[in-house]
């Protein structure tokens, strides 16, 4: 019987840790991407060792770098390997003033936050059995614009309206997710940032692997683009109808003097 993989993009961080185990737990066969291959390492082996019968492949990967997403592509092709779902949790948090930015840091964040996701959602449909399922992590960020969190905003954004589009496209053949968490705390900069905001931060906030299980049954039951959480859904609704220069005010007071760049 064939193997179907679950591609997961950032596997090696929080939040794509967070898939790892959650899918390992439901005894899903993994391959698993990352930019460190010593990670990658250590997590295939404690996988291993926690579930031994588990498939579990793994490919070093930087996203952003379109060479990089060809050897991966080039491994599918020379492993022959077949995928039933995406989990596209990679992506770059960077927070700042755009004249804070280099170019350098402008394409990488971009790239790794919609290029990338597009490209491997290509690459999967390409290789896949079935009804695949396709899971992209976007953000309540993208919601609306966020001054000093502009880039970020954007490209979640932009990932939610391809992944809607793409849903259309491929109605009755895949399930495709865009799943708009709120603050996720798995690292110590995003911490502090929801310790910040005070309850309304501690309360919109979700631990990763409630994030997790809770993307992973939205596109099993193949739903479009679910807000996670009840404060951010309570926030989304509630601020609906305000006008958008009042949010946008409000937000840029808020973010402007935060700084957030661990890439």
């Amino acid at each position: 019987m064939e193997i179907l993989y679950t591609l997961v993009t950032g596997a090696t961080g929080g939040l794509g840790g967070a898939f790892v185990k959650e899918l390992a737990r439901r005894s899903q066969p993994l391959y698993l991407t990352g930019r460190n291959a010593e990670k990658l390492e250590a997590l295939r082996e404690q996988l291993l060792h926690s579930h031994p019968a588990l498939p579990v492949r793994t490919a070093v990967c930087d996203l952003a770098d379109d060479r990089s997403r060809r050897a991966l592509f080039a491994a599918f092709a020379r492993e022959n390997v077949r995928f039933c779902r995406l989990v596209y949790a990679a992506g770059a948090d960077i927070q700042k003033p755009l004249e804070e930015y280099t170019e350098e840091k402008i394409a990488f964040q971009a790239r790794a936050n919609f290029e990338g996701a597009v490209s491997l959602a290509r690459a999967v449909l390409e290789r896949s059995e079935g009804v695949p399922e396709l899971l992209f992590v976007g953000s309540v960020s993208g919601l609306y614009p966020m001054p000093y969190f502009a880039l970020y905003s954007a490209a979640k954004k932009a990932l939610w309206q391809f992944a809607a589009a793409l849903r259309a496209e491929l109605h009755g053949r895949a399930k495709v997710t865009c799943v708009q968490p709120g603050a996720i705390p798995t690292r110590e900069d995003i911490k502090e940032n929801i310790r910040t905001q005070g309850l309304w931060g501690k309360l919109a906030a979700l631990p990763p692997d409630v994030v997790a299980r809770k993307s992973l049954n939205a596109v099993r039951k193949n739903r479009r683009s679910p807000v996670l959480g009840f404060w951010n859904k309570l926030m989304h609704a509630s601020t609906a109808l305000l006008p958008l220069s009042w949010k946008m005010r409000f937000i840029a007071k808020k973010w402007s003097k935060t700084r957030k760049d661990a890439f």
